[in-house]
């Protein structure tokens, strides 16, 4: 019977086939222990000298690291085992004999492991770190389809941008000036108007010369768009998403969770609501805790990271400053200096996740907006047009998918968190 090794459960006690690579191996003297990953898990197949032919033992000793083969074994259930369950092999047939395999299980530096990148991805941390990533999209895409929201794919390659020009990279597009997307939102607006709610989920370009642990250039955003829905409802929108996806990742990934060593009991907490917090009470906290900030200015990590401590889930952020903000955010009714928006700030020093917002969606105000900005009326006319025919209240987000999952895998730095990072000096591999 050929299986994959996260189904092994199904065939206790009987023989099975499964394709491996051998991630790691020991052998003393007359048994030999293979760790083997097969992409979905990984078990280790134990070969006993005296219940094998000579040339399965002489294979089982011989075999190098990420070696590929068909291992053909019976599947016992064994409590010590992460996984539930071992191998007893019965037969070994090498497809391909690695040799050199350059990531072994010493220590190594991280920019050798970032430079072999494409083979660093198969340890078994990496490998717990990018299934817990494709659960966080896998709840996302459950959430969002089960709440009556439609996927909308926006385009990549823009002739204008969201938040203005300044950290874009900026291309060719035959003649025209072009940008690469930092952001689907006024797309997902011009969306909204059509279907109602949507969400798109794709990747983001930001050319900003950041070296921090929470910055790429390359990184992708969910990016949910909600007509008739105000600055309140919003908030909630994105209190029951994070939910939602973390207990996913808790109910789905313990194995992965446990390889990480995460602490579950903290994201046990994420729970909804979420405390919130304005962002004059902010400054005035930073200030009475000795950091030098004054209103008006923008948070840095520091900053977050002081808010976060106070609180054991996520904390909004809301009010902030018109001058600090885009310039599609809704001014709050009762006081025009501050928006109708908040950020999301994650616990345990992770910063930022979510940026969110009431949209303008007054004509008029936004023409004024594009003027304070210096934005072209003709560029952003199809922008103006959602003002101009069936203007209603809206409100949307984004979530940044990188941090999202290094918050939740508790990673020190966010390279992790993506297959192939692009980070400040880094294009290869």
């Amino acid at each position: 019977m050929k299986t994959t090794i996260s189904q092994v459960g199904k065939y206790t006690d009987q023989e099975v086939t499964i394709g491996a690579w051998i991630a790691n191996k020991r052998s003393s003297g007359k048994i030999a222990f293979l760790q083997l990953r097969d992409g979905t898990g990984f078990i280790q197949g134990v070969v006993v000298k005296a219940e094998v032919s000579e040339e399965v033992f002489a294979t089982a000793k011989s075999i190098t690291q990420e070696s590929s083969l068909f291992v053909t074994g019976v599947v016992r259930s064994d409590e010590r085992a992460p996984s539930g369950y071992e191998l007893t092999v019965t037969g070994l047939e090498v497809i391909h004999e690695a040799v050199d395999y350059p990531i072994t299980p010493k220590e190594h530096g991280t920019e050798f492991l970032m430079d072999h990148r494409h083979l660093w991805l198969r340890s078994k941390r990496q490998h717990a770190v990018m299934k817990i990533r494709n659960e966080l999209i896998r709840a996302t895409y459950e959430f969002f389809n089960e709440n009556g929201f439609v996927k909308v794919d926006p385009p990549i390659l823009t002739g204008s941008s969201a938040e203005g020009t300044t950290n874009l990279f900026h291309t060719k597009y035959f003649d025209e000036d072009a940008y690469l997307s930092q952001s689907g939102q006024l797309y997902m607006e011009a969306a909204a108007m059509a279907l109602g709610k949507v969400f798109s989920f794709g990747p983001t370009f930001r050319a900003e010369k950041s070296k921090t642990r929470r910055h790429l250039i390359e990184f992708w955003m969910i990016e949910p768009e909600m007509a008739f829905v105000d600055h309140e409802e919003n908030l909630q929108v994105q209190e029951q998403y994070v939910s939602y996806m973390v207990q996913s990742v808790l109910k789905n990934c313990q194995l992965e969770l446990n390889v990480l060593g995460r602490d579950t009991t903290k994201l046990e907490q994420i729970v909804g609501p979420f405390p919130r917090i304005t962002y004059d009470n902010a400054i005035k906290f930073l200030q009475e805790n000795g950091h030098e900030i004054e209103w008006g200015e923008d948070f840095g990590a520091p900053h977050e990271t002081a808010i976060a401590e106070s609180f054991d889930k996520p904390v909004f952020i809301t009010h902030y400053p018109a001058a600090i903000k885009a310039f599609y955010m809704k001014p709050d009714p009762n006081r025009a200096d501050v928006v109708l928006c908040a950020d999301m700030i994650a616990p345990e020093g992770y910063g930022e996740i979510i940026g969110g917002s009431q949209r303008i969606d007054d004509m008029e105000l936004l023409k004024d907006r594009f003027e304070e900005h210096q934005l072209s009326e003709e560029t952003y006319k199809w922008y103006l047009d959602l003002r101009r025919y069936g203007s209603v209240p809206h409100s949307g987000f984004g979530l940044g998918l990188e941090r999202t999952v290094a918050w939740v895998c508790g990673l020190e730095h966010v390279r992790e968190t993506i297959p192939f990072p692009r980070l400040l000096n880094r294009l290869y591999p």
